[in-house]
Order: C-alpha cells, then sequence, then structure tokens
C-alpha cells in the first residue's frame, strides 16, 4: 500500500492511477472518519501530478459499500445529522471535482452512501452481481450525499423516483439498461477493468482532461448558451500549456507524447 492509505482507505498507486479500495468490513460502510479521509486523499491527489485516474472499489466480494452506518442516526441527534450530512456532501463533491478520472468498480452491494460515492465519480463499471439501491426513504431519511441531484442527472427523473420514491433495487444489467453504469463485468473484473480502463486516460493529456472535465459537468450549473463561450476560451486556454506544445508536435512527428502535465 501507498503512503496514501488510512485506515479505512487502502491505496495503490498503479503508474499513473490511484487505486483506493474501502476498507470497513464487512459492508464498508462510510464513517465521520472514512469520508474526511475520503475527502483528504482527493486534494492530495489533485496536488500530485503524477497521478491522472482514481479507482474506487470494494474490499472482498459482496460489498462495494452499504452506505452509512444507521447506528448512527439511532438516537436521533440533529447536531449528528447536521454533521454527518455536511461531511458526505463535502466527501463527494471534493470527489466530483477531482482534476482527473474517478472511475467506481462497484464489485456488490451498493446501497445509499455506497451508491452515492459511485454517483460522484465520472465512470462506473458493475461487476454482474453487483445491486444497487437509495433505500434510504424506506428508513425514514433520503440520500443526502447528492443521490437526489447526481442518479437524475444519469437516469433521468422517472428511474430516479422509481430508485429513490419505490426503493427499487437495481441489477447490474438493469444499471447498463438505464444508463446508471457504463459497462458491465464478469464477477471479479471490476477493479482490472477500471485499471485498464484509467491506462486510456494515461494517453490523453492531463491537462487536457482537466478542462475538458471542467466544461462537461458546467452542463450541471449553467445554460449551455453560457457554457459555450467558456468551451471556446478553455479551448485557447490550452495554447499556454506545454502539453498542447508537445501534443501536436508528437503528432507531426508520428511518436507517442510524452506529457508534462503543465
Amino acid at each position: 500500500m501507498s503512503d496514501y492509505s488510512s485506515q479505512f482507505l487502502q491505496v495503490e498507486v498503479i503508474a499513473h492511477t490511484a487505486v483506493v479500495t474501502f476498507n470497513n468490513p464487512p459492508a464498508h460502510t462510510w464513517t465521520a472518519q472514512s469520508l474526511s479521509d475520503l475527502q483528504d486523499l482527493v486534494l492530495s491527489l489533485n496536488e500530485d501530478r503524477n497521478i491522472y485516474a482514481l479507482v474506487l472499489t470494494g474490499g472482498g466480494a459482496k460489498f462495494f459499500s452499504a452506505g452509512a452506518d444507521l447506528n448512527i442516526f439511532a438516537d436521533g441527534d440533529k447536531q449528528v445529522a447536521i454533521d454527518m450530512s455536511n461531511i458526505f456532501g463535502q466527501a463527494f463533491e471534493t470527489l466530483s471535482a477531482f482534476r482527473g478520472v474517478s472511475i467506481s468498480a462497484i464489485n456488490g452491494y451498493a446501497m445509499g452512501g455506497g451508491l452515492e460515492v459511485a454517483l460522484a465519480c465520472d465512470i462506473r463499471i458493475a461487476e454482474d452481481h453487483a445491486v444497487m439501491a437509495l433505500p434510504e426513504a424506506s428508513v425514514g431519511l433520503l440520500p443526502c450525499a447528492g443521490g437526489t441531484q447526481n442518479l437524475a442527472l444519469l437516469v433521468g427523473e422517472g428511474w430516479t423516483k422509481r430508485m429513490i420514491l419505490c426503493g427499487e433495487r437495481i441489477s447490474a444489467e438493469q444499471a447498463l439498461s438505464i444508463n446508471l453504469v457504463e459497462e458491465v463485468v464478469a464477477q471479479g473484473e471490476g477493479k482490472n477493468a477500471a485499471i485498464a480502463l484509467a491506462t486510456k486516460v494515461a494517453k490523453q493529456s492531463p491537462v487536457a482532461v482537466t478542462a475538458c472535465k471542467k466544461l462537461i459537468q458546467k452542463n450541471r450549473v449553467m445554460p449551455i448558451e453560457q457554457a459555450l463561450p467558456q468551451e471556446r476560451q478553455a479551448f485557447v486556454e490550452l495554447f499556454d500549456s506545454l502539453d498542447q506544445k508537445e501534443g501536436v508536435q508528437a503528432f507531426l512527428d508520428k511518436r507517442k507524447p510524452t506529457w508534462l502535465n503543465k
């Protein structure tokens, strides 16, 4: 494990990819500490110019993550609810804003906050035995870490309402059919598939990838007529980067580029 590892998050750096394995068995539920660790990890990876991609997966073969431990909320303390909802939001919003590409390898049950962390990623790969749900309303709660918003962006309002309001559990194949995940692989192959996809990211200019990701996610916060001029401006600003010069020259020289991430 790398120096990035903590009690609940095991981190292995493979080339330009940080592979993060949730480590809070048996169900990898989230705690205030593990959420804080995730936020700190992403902020640290943002500063590591060698890291272009981030892969998240659960330890073992049964759970990706079962979300929050409901024992935390058993006494109905509103201050606990305030604190936990804030750290959930901060952690997953930091993940969503990760400089590089984030990929979830959903290798089992992804429930509640366990699905919300996957929704905060750029790309989701599910193993064929995975089960996904946002069951919070069944215990009188709601998904407060981006679930009501990020799910709707991916699958539309109808399926979001089926999953949240009706409590429907979704299989891997169903998730693929409604665009909740981008790929389904055999059991045990999720992490390898995610790492393989992350390797493709490393072939792209990290500077260009960061700029593109920011632009793609602008459709969440502004109308297209405002985003299009920003797209053109970002294109021009890439000409200040060394990667732009290297990328074009490498193409003309018929060689692979050597990215400087600058």
